[in-house]
């Protein structure tokens, strides 16, 4: 069953080869697409999906891009603000691997829908770097300041089933039945009050975000720092050569 012209807005960040790696330019494109969702009245669900290797593996390292610009932090804030803001649900089919930034992605949407493969890391201070796109406040509101201090301190992979337990996405199927279950619950949104849906979604995130705007700016601002830095150097040279890196940065005095 569907509602009459109703419909779905499916997007992804492409790049599959880098594992649906993000550049400014893939964030704002399809931050573009759901502020055209919101504004439509036939679109009543919007899905962001990778694929079974990986729902987003983070910024995009490569050198394609330049990930300690500016305008990557700009383009991350603008799509979290737009998944929030759209008054339609949004879904995120994470699959494989929810790296960096696609961890803050993911959880700002409203429904979260794993596979049992799926793992979720902050790796950012393996490259001498701090959470952001908001994932300083979302980690925190789901699952609490410990757990949330764990991941982003340590960088220690989150699996699907913990992450489920301790109410960081909102369902994990096994691979087997994972298409079957997540359109299921798509097509439940589908053809459901989207009015509701709106109000619901709207007040939820008034009263369970209300961190969020805060933590992005603080994010952004100590990033901006860290991304100028010699340990972000160090970090990113012992990535692509394979070995530890020698961390050698002092935080600020005061």
């Amino acid at each position: 069953m569907s509602v009459s012209g109703a419909s779905i807005l499916r997007v992804s960040f492409g790049n599959a080869e880098r594992l649906h790696a993000v550049t400014a330019d893939s964030l704002h494109a399809v931050a573009d697409a759901i502020e055209r969702a919101g504004k439509d009245p036939q679109v009543r669900v919007i899905v962001i999906h990778g694929d079974e290797r990986s729902f987003s593996a983070g910024a995009d390292l490569s050198g394609q891009s330049d990930p300690a610009s500016s305008a990557t932090l700009d383009a991350v804030e603008r799509l979290i603000h737009a998944i929030r803001d759209v008054p339609r649900p949004v879904v995120a089919l994470a699959r494989g691997a929810v790296a960096g930034v696609g961890v803050s992605i993911a959880l700002a949407t409203d429904l979260v829908l794993c596979d049992e493969d799926t793992y979720f890391l902050l790796a950012f201070t393996r490259i001498g770097l701090m959470p952001d796109g908001g994932a300083t406040a979302l980690v925190a509101a789901s699952i609490g300041r410990a757990r949330a201090m764990r991941m982003a301190l340590l960088a220690e992979k989150l699996t699907a089933r913990d992450a489920y337990r301790q109410g960081l996405i909102a369902g994990v199927y096994e691979q087997c039945s994972y298409d079957a279950r997540t359109e299921e619950i798509i097509e439940k949104l589908l053809t459901g009050p989207a009015a509701a849906y709106a109000e619901t979604k709207r007040a939820i995130n008034a009263a369970t975000l209300d961190q969020l705007d805060g933590a992005l700016e603080r994010e952004a601002t100590a990033q901006v720092r860290l991304l100028g830095s010699n340990d972000f150097a160090e970090g990113v040279a012992a990535f692509y050569d394979k070995r530890s890196a020698a961390f050698r940065d002092q935080p600020p005095v005061g």
